[in-house]
């Protein structure tokens, strides 16, 4: 089905591989747009409860951009091509239901912008981070300054994006950028495990979670009037009914996503 990406289902996870390894796993117009598939995919299968992005081998999780692609474009086209990745970046950041980004090695450029429209991240010990645009004349283009900068602060992200320098795994952690750091053959089933514990939640509620945590940073919405009116809505579900008769019986809760 796809040329430049590989999925399964695993446990109502789909896991998304980008799969160019010859090219670091890079991200060109052909990557974007079986990406962008896939996102529909998660949004509309009801088998899928969350979803997981990575990139095939121990080496890269997404090494940049394909720059061959960048030589040709004019100002115009480059607007174009920003407001795609914008598209298809604020799909995964506005998904229903999680997508967790499993960094296996380097996620620079625009594969670090990738990992963080993902709704959280995990790093394999070998993971690097950084966003050198402009070593290219460049900045990053699909949302990358402002994620960054509400993931690990404006002074932090001022100095990488202006030195182009690369971080650790162990450095992110530290400052916030990743959840977790684990060695690469625990990568995997760690994201995994998270997921299978999130799957146990009503899935309307985990929803309004994050549909919740984005207004906070969403300039146009009023995040607390968006937590009063999702807090509401949980009364008219048959999940908060269920979740509170199985916790005043002392059982475990069954929910139906409804």
């Amino acid at each position: 089905m796809y040329q430049t990406l590989s999925t399964q289902l695993e446990n109502n996870t789909l896991i998304i591989t980008i799969n160019r390894p010859d090219k670091m796993n890079a991200l060109n117009q052909t990557v974007m747009a079986e990406l962008a598939l896939a996102i529909d995919e998660v949004y509309s299968n009801k088998d899928i409860k969350s979803a997981i992005i990575t990139g095939s081998g121990e080496k890269a999780f997404v090494a940049g951009a394909d720059i061959s692609e960048f030589l040709k474009l004019s100002t115009k086209e480059g607007e174009e091509l920003a407001k795609k990745g914008h598209v298809i970046f604020h799909r995964i950041e506005k998904s229903h239901k999680p997508i967790i980004a499993a960094v296996n090695g380097f996620a620079l450029g625009g594969g670090c912008e990738l990992a963080m429209a993902c709704h959280f991240r995990i790093a394999s010990e070998n993971a690097k981070f950084g966003q050198p645009e402009v070593n290219l004349g460049l900045i990053p283009g699909y949302g990358g300054t402002q994620r960054l900068t509400q993931l690990v602060g404006k002074g932090k992200a001022m100095e990488l994006m202006m030195t182009a320098d690369m971080i650790a795994a162990a450095d992110a952690l530290s400052w916030g950028l990743v959840n977790h750091v684990v060695p690469q053959a625990e990568l995997l089933p760690k994201a995994k495990a998270i997921l299978q514990k999130i799957h146990a939640k009503a899935p309307l509620a985990i929803a309004g979670v994050i549909k919740c945590v984005n207004a906070a940073l969403d300039k146009d919405q009023d995040g607390f009037e968006t937590e009063v009116k999702e807090f509401a809505a949980s009364f008219a579900t048959k999940d908060l009914h269920e979740g509170a008769s199985a916790f005043l019986e002392k059982r475990q809760a069954n929910f139906k996503g409804e």
